[in-house]
């Protein structure tokens, strides 16, 4: 390994002593407290993350407020490595940055969202997307807020997307994700610029409508009545984009319609810029979809296909959009290069013009001095929501770390090792094997200077040692618990390395007002109807384990 010098880290401090940070202080701060580059370490600290405070649930009952909840303890695991007295002493810092996942930046008003799904089991959609703008303004807020690692205090070098960063694989919706992380004005309606046009308006009584006194699913567990939410929901916004330099890895949903179709150039495109939406279906024939999807039957969409056009004297007539146009890999990768998005940079958030030339969506880009990272592209093209690599994709990789090996690598891609088991035949490379999680983890255990495959998918916190490195997969944004991840390497000089996970939640205050309908409030009330909603996973926060964790690794 190089033996650069690195800054000390400072030590922790007392846990005990963590305050609760208000989210009011965190949204002043907002955009003026980034850290300069190469600004020195700061004494470390865990306000403003889950080290000190958790959204917690209050009463009991069908709908919970939240409010101020204790925070997780920060957890050691020596699985890999066992501990030697003094390193927090002696320990220097590789790597400060920040992992965002599956942040689900939806058109609600979008002609073929899935929301029809919903009669097979109410977790099948979400009643609070239509707030996912607000929901990552706050996020970033939050970032540009923390500035630094809150173990080191490390200025946080980077952030980085582990895909799903839009919903339905919409042009509007990558332009929402792009300005959001770069900055700039948010416009969440779409269709007819007057009014809303989705099934929270619809009067059927299978969707939360918050305006209405109707007696919806949603509100029989005491979801609440709003008035003026949609329009709120639907109105322009702003964000400050993030402080620091960041990269986009691409995600099935990214790709596929609904994260399981091929969208761009087959029928479900003249559906997604069309004026015809399928609001509701039978409970049997969702399920039958449902199924077909969690099995990966139906990777083109057939099975979807045939239940519109059964449907299609159903369906209800909204305004067209270009806009929800899907795109193809290179023009996703043409997007993150336009100049307008550049933000703090890089130009092209990792995307180069090789890869708007060849389509391939993987590439690698330096951590800091000692690390280079790999963003791999893990969405099979031939369609299924789980995931695999590509026979080149895989060789290419060998190279990559092969020809690194002087230096400590970092993975990272959108699906984790056990959700990649999708073999689906690529329709531009027909006669190219797919390979699989296990797989690829053969394949880093293999490279000793691999220290994390970091990922998303399952939108689930789950970290697993897997022998040489740690395999560190992080919740998502849209389904609560909402969480973003800070991840900070540490070279302890006793022939360890430790990597520490820190969860962080969005700017907004735990407790909502349901008159507060301005662009905080609303992201308040979307953790709160995330943390409501019904069917949803309770199990997705993962165990203590895979929260606020001290990873320790061999150092070769």
């Amino acid at each position: 390994m190089s033996s650069r010098p690195h800054r000390p880290a400072a030590p922790g401090p007392d846990r005990r002593t963590f305050l609760a940070a208000t989210a009011a202080a965190v949204g002043t701060a907002a955009g003026v407290l980034g850290a300069a580059p190469g600004a020195a370490a700061a004494a470390p600290t865990g306000r403003g993350t889950t080290l000190a405070s958790v959204a917690a649930p209050r009463g009991t009952g069908g709908y919970r407020r939240l409010g101020d909840g204790p925070g997780w303890p920060r957890l050691l695991r020596s699985d890999l490595a066992a501990t030697r007295p003094g390193r927090t002493e002696r320990r220097t810092t590789l790597a400060s940055f920040v992992q965002f996942t599956d942040i689900h930046l939806t058109d609600v008003q979008h002609p073929l969202r899935y929301e029809f799904f919903r009669a097979g089991g109410p977790g099948a959609w979400r009643p609070h997307e239509a707030l996912t703008l607000p929901g990552v303004v706050s996020l970033v807020e939050r970032v540009n807020a923390l500035r630094r690692g809150p173990e080191t205090g490390e200025p946080f070098a980077f952030a980085i997307t582990t895909g799903d960063n839009g919903d339905e694989n919409a042009e509007i919706e990558v332009e929402w994700f792009l300005t959001a992380l770069s900055g700039g004005r948010l416009d969440p309606n779409t269709g007819d610029p007057d009014r809303y046009e989705g099934v929270q308006d619809s009067g059927l009584p299978l969707y939360w409508h918050p305006e209405r006194d109707l007696r919806d699913q949603d509100k029989q567990v005491g979801y609440p009545r709003i008035d003026g939410y949609l329009a709120a929901a639907t109105r322009p916004l702003r964000s400050p984009g993030l402080n620091i330099p960041w990269y986009s890895t691409f995600g099935n949903h990214d790709l596929l319609s609904g994260g399981c179709y091929p969208a761009a150039g087959t029928w479900i495109e003249d559906v997604c810029v069309g004026s015809k939406k399928l609001q509701i279906i039978p409970a049997e024939q969702a399920k039958w979809l449902m199924e077909g999807e969690a099995k990966g039957v139906d990777p083109k969409g057939d099975r979807i296909r045939a239940v519109l056009r059964e449907h299609r004297h159903r369906m209800r007539t909204v305004t067209p959009d270009e806009r929800r146009v899907p795109l193809t890999p290179r023009q996703y990768a043409a997007a993150h290069l336009a100049p307008r998005h550049r933000g703090r940079g890089p130009l092209g958030h990792g995307y180069t013009r090789e890869n708007l030339e060849t389509g391939d969506l993987y590439y690698t880009f330096r951590v800091s001095d000692d690390v280079i990272g790999v963003s791999l592209d893990s969405t099979d093209p031939g369609g299924h929501y789980q995931g695999s690599l590509g026979t080149s994709q895989l060789r290419w990789l060998e190279r990559v770390l092969t020809r690194h090996e002087d230096e400590y690598a970092l993975v990272f891609s959108h699906h984790a090792s056990w959700s990649m088991d999708n073999f689906t035949p690529d329709p531009a490379h027909p006669g190219e094997q797919r390979h699989g999680g296990a797989e690829l983890i053969s394949v880093l255990q293999r490279h000793s200077n691999v220290l994390a495959w970091i990922n998303g998918h399952s939108h689930r916190n789950r970290i697993r040692p897997r022998g040489t490195f740690w395999e560190i997969c992080t919740a998502s944004h849209v389904d609560y618990p909402q969480l973003a991840r800070a991840i900070e390497i540490t070279d302890n000089r006793d022939g360890t390395l430790s990597l520490f996970t820190t969860l962080i939640e969005s700017a907004a205050p735990y407790r909502t007002d349901f008159e507060d309908l301005s662009r905080t409030g609303l992201a308040s009330l979307y953790r709160e109807l995330g943390f409501n909603a019904p069917g949803a996973d309770v199990t997705l926060v993962g165990e203590p384990t895979d929260r606020n964790t001290e990873l320790l690794l061999p150092r070769r």
